[in-house]
């Protein structure tokens, strides 16, 4: 499979500065977080009527949601989130889940829809619904077998109707380029008209669907009122093609259309993107971190995109990189001021100050901004480190102000993704179901004023 968790250990081999450094990490060299900054969450902790869950004082743990047949399988992993209106779609290796959300503190289910395809990470625009299939199957449709003949198969983008969010139907798909481990919402000219970056690493030897090199990233237009016309109309390159073993693509890419700029976490480094053209977006600047970066995972910009957020997903999710044989600089996310000559400069490492098991997998995972007006505020997904609010307002001195975060489980688990809407947290855990969590500080209960109808949380808009 093409999975980060099991690409990983390909990508480790062979990306510059990846490998999981046994020595302490250099207390005179440390950037400032939680852990030496006095920030109140690591002490003030308390734990839930479970015995296992853990969570700042100012965190409260409202619901959860667990998995349910035919989502429940051995790997019927949780993966990303969208959001609309009161529903959420959670995404899942083994299809997708729609919530009504309108009472946060009681989840109800409107459908489960069994559609295997990892990783089905999920986007909603209108009535259309998009998941990202990263491994090859005998064909588009929900009840294909995995894999392909000698080599080939579908991966790809497939495309449901979700107006009847009860009864979502298959519309149709797009095969791209190495499949698509993830893909970012980009709004057109006008409504009748969404584009999608596809995002997937590669190249795999001996794959039809992903041959060598693997310097790009795929932009897929879908007429709103005709998906099934959508198609590949775009490859950008975004570096120089590398050799048949180099390990190329991106794995997440963020938008912000308001700003006409992208974010795009790649095998290698993160890169600026100018997308005034959606369909020809024009590189910017590339940024590399050889010593302390591994997976460029995803990226978030502040409200006034003057400051940039990018995650290294060190071990490709299933290392344990928050123990206390880690530096406090690998498997971390890294604060970049963006000057106005949107030109990037790293200012600071953030990492939970919580020290995990050395058999927990945790590492920066996703997140997005708490719209605050006048602060830079984000929650995060860490896997079995579970999800963490902090605070990069001061881009030098990242701290985290809130936590949340589950006892050890024996296998792959935690927080895949977490993302603030409407006035609460939703986690997606990836063997415990959704939770809903809520925040209540002095410095993000502003963000409680901020109603959205719509979130897809790689897409950014202003507040």
């Amino acid at each position: 499979m093409r999975s980060t968790v099991a690409f990983a250990l390909a990508a480790m081999l062979v990306m510059a500065g990846c490998g999981v450094d046994s020595e302490p990490p250099d207390p005179g060299t440390a950037p400032s977080s939680a852990a030496d900054s006095g920030a109140p969450s690591a002490a003030a902790s308390a734990a839930d009527d479970a015995g296992d869950v853990l969570h700042s004082a100012n965190v409260t743990h409202v619901a959860n949601m667990p998995p349910q047949p035919p989502l429940d399988g051995p790997q019927s992993w949780g993966t990303d989130l969208a959001f609309q209106g009161d529903h959420v779609f959670t995404g899942n290796y083994d299809g997708f889940t729609v919530f009504d959300i309108s009472d946060p503190a009681k989840p109800s289910v409107v459908s489960r829809v069994l559609c295997p395809g990892e990783q089905n990470d999920v986007s909603i625009a209108g009535d259309l619904l998009f998941l990202s299939v990263d491994t090859p199957r005998g064909g588009p449709e929900c009840d294909a077998a995995p894999g392909g003949q000698e080599g080939a198969g579908w991966e790809g983008i497939r495309i449901f109707d979700v107006s009847d969010k009860a009864h979502p139907t298959f519309v149709s798909a797009v095969s791209t380029a190495c499949g698509s481990h993830t893909h970012t919402l980009v709004p057109g000219e006008n409504a009748e008209t969404v584009y999608l970056y596809v995002s997937s690493p590669g190249p795999e030897p001996g794959s039809a669907t992903c041959p060598a090199p693997h310097n790009i990233f795929s932009i897929v237009e879908v007429p709103v009122g005709d998906p099934a016309a959508a198609k590949v109309i775009a490859k950008p390159e975004i570096s120089d093609p590398g050799g048949e073993a180099e390990i190329g693509g991106c794995h997440d890419i963020t938008a912000y259309p308001e700003k006409d700029l992208a974010a795009a976490a790649c095998f290698g480094d993160g890169i600026l993107l100018d997308i005034s053209d959606r369909v020809k977006p024009k590189v910017l600047q590339h940024v590399s971190d050889e010593e302390n970066f591994s997976i460029w995972h995803s990226a978030t910009f502040n409200n006034d995109a003057t400051k940039l957020v990018f995650g290294d997903e060190l071990g490709g999710g299933a290392g344990a990189t928050c123990d206390r044989e880690t530096p406090r600089t690998k498997g971390a996310s890294a604060v970049y001021d963006l000057g106005a000559d949107r030109t990037l400069t790293r200012r600071a490492y953030f990492k939970i100050p919580r020290e995990q098991q050395p058999g927990e997998n945790c590492v920066a995972h996703n997140g997005n901004l708490l719209p605050i007006p006048g602060k830079d505020v984000m929650v995060q997904s860490w896997y079995q480190g579970g999800v963490s609010v902090w605070d990069f307002t001061d881009s030098a001195n990242p701290r985290e102000i809130g936590f949340f975060e589950r006892g050890p489980v024996s296998a792959l688990g935690g927080s895949w993704s977490a993302y603030y809407y409407n006035g609460h947290i939703y986690s997606s855990d990836i063997t415990k179901g959704l939770d809903v969590l809520r925040i209540d500080d002095p410095l993000t209960d502003p963000a409680k004023k901020a109603s959205l109808k719509e979130l897809n949380p790689q897409t950014q808009t202003s507040y």
